[in-house]
């Protein structure tokens, strides 16, 4: 061991001397910002908004603010009940959790009491799609229909759940609900990946026959509906009911039938909605086949257990509240979030103009509904409420609802304010310079006119020129830079060899 040790001694000494001899390393040098790192105020991707007084939203003092509260303290379960704050990158963040916090212990039943808690803890803020006035709505529902928990002749249309080879990156089987949008694929033994079946290829038996089947259907225009919505009741033939809700979908986004039967002048758009596509399927069975194949998004359902007095449940995780619920963007807002929609949608019949001045709750979220001032209203289950939510396709006006946490106003004081611009005077009298760009200029070259003709041909003069351009004709032309001079032509001197030896041992002694 002592051997060992006085044989490594001189190698760490070299290594010492070796480390002692290189230069020290600087860290590149870091640009600071002339002003410190500060936090921006309120920021919506894409959207555009300003403070608005209480006063100047039409319609609301007159609403169901108590109603309003209700669907907002369902939305505070999930909310309140979080151990960790995560790390959310939209506007709003974690903020809903201070106003929750007080609505969990707060159990009103006065519409004016519920009206002064929002204007106490939220801030109303206009928002809508930069560079324009309004947003848009549309309507959803739940569907009512006939099934059975066994195939026949009658019930012949398969509900599927999520296939066990339906693969998303960064989810796993045991996920609850997944994303409605993004990649999805199939798996191919143990690493190969493709795309996943599309509409019409499921159609066609690509899945058949491997016990996915929740129940059956009637026909095909009722499956197309229930995915459309994201859930449905389904009355079995045995008397009971299946509730089912959405929990995956194919990769492949979601083409709007309507929009192909406006686009081949079937449908004339003022007229369209749901009721008028599934009055020509029925009339058109064969078309409707090539129609709905159009689409290649398909969904896959769970099945959940609601009594049939109970809502669907939202993406929130929370029963949805018919006329207080909105799906929003999810990649934009929180769930929980308070919206006050104003215009005049077709709720009474389809030409009515019925004033809609309403607080909504974001408690779902939808693949078609994109944009900081989007909302699909829920309007409940069956037939009738299937009539309003399919006949909405107008534009509004969106309030925001912001808690005081994260008041713009607020935030926008502690940003710095640019420096103030110089008079006229100052200015001529001290010209700004940029150092970046005059470091620039003396690199490049300066520009030289042709070494064979200088002065211009007579062919080639400009015409006269007026006072405007004398300055500029009497700049002084770039001189040509000369060419260095060729070196001297020197002899080679031979050097005898010992002469050479003779030199190096002089260099030694």
């Amino acid at each position: 061991m002592i051997a060992l040790a006085c044989s490594l001694a001189p190698l760490d000494a070299v290594a010492a001397r070796h480390a002692r001899s290189q230069k020290p390393s600087h860290p590149p040098s870091v640009r600071h910002l002339p002003y410190p790192q500060l936090e921006f105020p309120f920021q919506i991707s894409g959207g555009q908004y300003a403070p608005v007084a209480w006063s100047e939203i039409a319609g609301w003092s007159e609403d169901d603010h108590l109603a309003a509260y209700k669907a907002f303290r369902v939305s505070c379960r999930p909310i309140s009940a979080q151990r960790t704050l995560p790390a959310d990158p939209k506007a709003l963040g974690t903020s809903l959790r201070d106003p929750c916090q007080i609505a969990r212990g707060l159990e009103l039943s006065d519409g004016l009491k519920a009206k002064a808690f929002f204007e106490a803890h939220f801030l109303p803020l206009r928002i809508s799609r930069l560079g324009e006035g309004e947003g848009f709505v549309t309507g959803y529902y739940e569907p009512i229909v006939d099934g059975s928990r066994t195939e026949n002749e009658v019930y012949k249309v398969p509900v599927y759940r999520r296939p066990s080879n339906l693969f998303v990156r960064g989810t796993t089987q045991s996920s609850a609900g997944l994303p409605n949008k993004g990649q999805v694929f199939r798996k191919i033994g143990r690493r190969k990946l493709v795309p996943y079946y599309d509409r019409a290829e499921i159609e066609d038996g690509a899945i058949a026959g491997r016990g996915l089947e929740i129940c059956w259907l009637k026909e095909q225009t009722d499956l197309l509906f229930s995915q459309i919505q994201g859930s449905a009741r389904v009355s079995l033939d045995d008397g009971s009911t299946v509730r089912i809700n959405y929990d995956a979908h194919n990769g492949y986004p979601y083409t709007a039938v309507g929009r192909i039967l406006i686009e081949r002048n079937i449908v004339p758009k003022d007229q369209m909605s749901m009721q008028k596509i599934r009055e020509w399927m029925k009339e058109n069975p064969n078309e409707a086949d090539e129609l709905r194949r159009q689409n290649k998004s398909y969904v896959f359902f769970r099945e959940v257990q609601l009594a049939d007095k109970d809502e669907a449940v939202g993406a929130q995780g929370v029963p949805l509240t018919p006329g207080r619920s909105i799906a929003v963007d999810k990649s934009l807002h929180v769930y929980g979030t308070p919206f006050f929609i104003e215009g005049e949608l077709p709720i009474e019949s389809a030409v009515s103009k019925t004033p809609f001045r309403r607080l909504m709750i974001a408690q779902d979220t939808g693949s078609a509904i994109v944009g900081p001032a989007r909302a699909d209203l829920y309007f409940g289950a069956g037939l009738e409420a299937g009539k309003v939510a399919g006949r909405l396709r107008h534009n509004a006006r969106f309030v925001i609802l912001v808690p005081k946490s994260l008041d713009p106003l607020a935030r926008g004081r502690k940003m710095p304010v640019p420096d103030a611009r110089p008079s006229e005077t100052i200015a001529k009298l001290f010209p700004q310079a940029d150092p970046l760009k005059d470091q620039k200029n003396a690199a490049k070259p300066p520009e030289v006119t042709s070494a064979t003709n200088t002065r211009p041909s007579a062919a080639a003069a400009p015409p006269a020129a007026g006072p405007s351009q004398t300055a500029a004709i009497q700049a002084p032309v770039a001189k040509p830079v000369p060419l260095p001079e060729p070196r001297p032509k020197v002899e080679a001197v031979s050097v005898k060899p010992h002469q050479r030896h003779l030199h190096r041992y002089r260099h030694r002694r």
